[in-house]
């Protein structure tokens, strides 16, 4: 087993990301040089436990430590309070203590669950992410977001909390439906189109393997996500200097729609890929891209399967639901949007009729 690893640099708290093939049949071994003697929960869903359940808790169970396992519902469903509050009660119910271990398995939204235990159960435990989506071994798994969801909101609840180790096993995503292929495609393309136009332009040479997932090409794609991440959370852990928020591209936009649909319909991925079209729009509007570059981003989104509207949805309703996102600061409406294919800026407080005249033809009847 070859091993990629990227790193995370911040000081003590910094970690490895592992990346490679047949990963999981060595996450025993890799938590047993993290754990002492306390509990080691998996938090997980059913139809991920299926799957590799039995060789994640018996990888774990050989080198001598009893995993306590905790289901919790998919998808977004693992994001409620009440959720959350279950997961907890079960770690006081198993004697779990300060030295803890909570191991996330599974997707973006069971490691955001697992993530805010870890960071408010005893004021804050051990974290290890062993993402099985693309989206979450692309994106979600690295930097320390955790985040619950409101009615009103997403990810309105939070916290940052940096793990202490990722592994991410690329042959575990292709059990994944292809909707969830897609999910992740579309993190790609953000990684690319708002910081490396090498990576968008591998994305677009290698559309069939990538859609493939065929393993050279998903582990370069994967690291490259990866590294580029880790690159802004050394330097920009909580967004301060505005760096780590180019990685919002599309979500603006896309975390109004999830809002708008009560988290059903679109994906997350799918949310994402609509917001990026609309905002690429407004990046051409504002004179920061050219009408071929916002056309070609287009292209490649559709290209790998994934929406690029919304119908049945007001425009007016997205425009109310993204004064809920949590980058609004002092009233004002923030985005991350491409500046040229390749490149990223933050614009503060557009004008809310370019806003609105942007989401024309994506958004809407």
């Amino acid at each position: 087993m070859h091993l990629q690893t990227i790193r995370v640099h911040l000081g003590q708290r910094g970690y490895p990301i592992k990346i490679g093939s047949g990963v999981i049949a060595s996450v025993g071994q890799e938590l047993n040089g993290l754990n002492g003697t306390g509990v080691v929960a998996v938090i997980t869903v059913e139809g991920i436990r299926r799957l590799y359940g039995t060789a994640v808790e018996g990888s774990i169970a050989g080198s001598g430590i009893r995993p306590v396992v905790i289901e919790v519902p998919d998808r977004e469903g693992a994001k409620t309070i009440q959720t959350y509050a279950e997961v907890m009660g079960e770690l006081l119910a198993a004697r779990a203590g300060k030295d803890a271990l909570i191991v996330s398995l599974g997707g973006g939204c069971v490691g955001d669950l697992a993530g805010f235990v870890a960071a408010t159960y005893m004021r804050g435990v051990r974290l290890v992410h062993l993402p099985t989506t693309l989206l979450a071994q692309v994106d979600s798994s690295i930097g320390g977001k955790a985040a619950l969801n409101l009615p009103g909101g997403k990810n309105s609840i939070g916290a940052f909390w940096q793990p202490c180790l990722v592994l991410s096993d690329v042959d575990v995503l292709k059990t994944l439906p292809q909707r969830e292929v897609g999910c992740g495609l579309a993190e790609l393309i953000k990684y690319g189109a708002i910081m490396d136009i090498r990576l968008f332009e591998f994305i677009e040479r290698e559309k069939g393997r990538l859609k493939a997932l065929e393993r050279e090409a998903t582990l370069r794609a994967i690291s490259a996500a990866a590294r580029l991440k880790a690159k802004l959370v050394s330097v920009d852990e909580r967004e301060a200097k505005g760096l780590r928020t180019l990685l919002n591209f599309g979500h603006t936009v896309g975390h109004a729609i999830e809002a708008a649909m009560e988290y059903r319909g679109y994906s997350h991925g799918e949310a994402i890929s609509v917001g990026m079209v609309a905002e690429s729009r407004l990046a051409r509007l504002l004179g920061l891209c050219s009408d071929d570059e916002a056309e070609r981003l287009e292209r490649i989104i559709e290209s790998y399967g994934l929406p690029t509207r919304l119908e049945g949805v007001p425009k007016e309703a997205i425009v109310d639901l993204m004064w809920h996102d949590k980058k609004v600061e002092g009233g004002r409406l923030k985005f991350a949007l491409p500046n040229g294919l390749g490149r990223g800026i933050v614009v503060a407080d557009p004008p809310t009729e370019t806003v609105a005249k942007a989401l024309e033809g994506v958004v809407g009847d």
